[in-house]
């Protein structure tokens, strides 16, 4: 190889020298040139910059900026179409739990009062000595707290006792602004013959307020005497029964019975269409507020357009628990006690009880009006220092049916009170991955 390209150089020298000493001379033999080569592209290669689009010939890729490597592969027609947004980039560090797999449920919210065989509040549990259950089934704890929720209540008054109820209560509403905190709002709903609002929601330590608690003073009813034995009792019947006439002094209703039995006519207590009245207004109300009727009445119900079903459910979709004061007859141990268990075959004369238990809040039988004035505080102190517990529902996404709801604590001689289910809501669904329970 090295002969060869020796002998080549001096032929051609030779040449030219002949060309040089006789111009007239044989002319040179032309070389052709040689073919391009046909490989790697000759030229300067910059370490770590590999191949560029200009290298390969290829104009069709973007060009990156800087002079490395391009931004994207040649476009083609399916490769011009929009890809969407980026995908998510973490953070160095977070490894494969920065992927996690987010999925829409209901978050549930159960607040709820534990109290000791003598009826005191037990504080300082914490979220290990507590058990949820839906369904029957138990639920991991996301949410456990033991801060006060400004609260949101709906004063219902009743307007329909008799004077001497009334006038107990009367007296001991000026007390009532003092069992709230600045913090909370009130609206006050009376009934009589049907439910009226006498103000929206307005400042618990407010002027308004107090000018409507006085506005809400009423007499009361007178009761109710039948007397079933006068001449205005009965009506006049002539010869035993056989033949028999109405006096026209008397009314003509009088004495008009089934089977022997008088019937008398009831008094109209709306307390059902009351309280759906004060739901309504709550489940207005912002989210973050724990939502509470207050109910001041004997409990008696006769009248109403809505049933008892009816308001529960609606109760129990918004979140809304009921409290209240009991006065009366029914604030009796004896009576009391017999109206909350409700004999079979009698009417219910009383049914704040089981507004209270379906809906988890409380009540407070007082018959005095001492006993009246302090059960406002004893009430409000009772919701302000709930436990809340949340959980993500395992359950489908807002199917519309009813949830059975159970509160345990693993602590001896202790009475949980607490919501016996809900209705999911879409205002309650939210993204899962927030775990506040460490």
């Amino acid at each position: 190889m090295h002969d060869g390209w020796t002998a080549g150089v001096d032929a051609g020298a030779a040449g030219c020298a002949a060309t040089a000493d006789d111009p007239d001379g044989p002319k040179p033999q032309t070389i052709p040139d040689a073919p391009n080569p046909q490989g790697l592209p000759v030229g300067p290669v910059t370490p770590g910059a590999g191949t560029t689009p200009e290298s390969n010939g290829d104009n069709s890729a973007a060009r990156a900026q800087d002079g490395g490597v391009p931004s994207r592969l040649p476009e083609s027609a399916a490769q011009k179409q929009d890809d969407g947004p980026p995908p998510e980039i973490p953070t160095g560090g977070q490894g494969p739990d920065a992927f996690t797999l987010r999925v829409q449920t209901n978050f549930v919210e159960v607040p709820f009062t534990v109290k000791d065989n003598k009826q005191r509040l037990v504080p300082g549990l914490t979220w290990r000595d507590v058990r949820v259950y839906e369904n029957n089934l138990r639920q991991k704890l996301d949410l456990f707290t033991v801060d006060p929720f400004p609260l949101s209540v709906a004063l219902v008054i009743d307007q329909s006792m008799t004077y001497d109820n009334m006038a107990k209560v009367n007296n001991s509403l000026s007390a009532l602004q003092g069992a709230f905190t600045p913090y909370d709002e009130v609206s006050v709903f009376t009934y009589n013959n049907g439910p009226k609002m006498q103000t929206d929601f307005t400042g618990a330590q407010s002027a308004r307020l107090e000018a409507v608690l006085e506005r809400s003073k009423v007499t009361g009813r007178e009761p109710i005497y039948y007397d079933t034995t006068g001449p205005l009792g009965q009506n006049i019947n002539i010869n035993g029964g056989q033949d028999s006439h109405t006096d026209p002094n008397t009314n003509a209703t009088h004495g008009t019975s089934i089977l022997g039995i008088q019937n008398v006519p009831r008094d109209v207590h709306t307390l059902n269409d009351a309280i759906l009245a004060a739901g309504t207004a709550l489940s207005k109300t912002k989210t973050g507020r724990r939502r509470i009727i207050y109910v001041i009445s004997d409990g008696r119900e006769y009248g109403s357009t809505a049933k008892f079903s009816q308001v529960v459910k609606y109760l129990n979709t918004n979140k809304i628990a009921v409290y209240g004061t009991l006065v009366g007859d029914s604030s009796l141990p004896v009576i009391g006690f017999l109206d909350r268990i409700h004999l079979p075959l009698q009417m219910r004369d009383n049914i704040l009880p089981a507004y209270a238990n379906a809906t988890g809040g409380n009540f407070d039988g007082e018959f005095r009006q001492k006993g009246i004035e302090t059960s406002f505080a004893k009430i409000a102190e009772e919701v302000r220092t709930q436990y809340t517990v949340g959980y993500y529902t395992h359950e489908p996404f807002i199917d519309g049916k009813y949830r059975t709801l159970e509160v345990k604590v693993l602590r001896p001689n202790l009475t949980v009170i607490a919501k016996k289910g809900y209705y999911p809501t879409a205002a309650d669904s939210r993204p899962t991955g927030v775990v506040s329970v460490k």
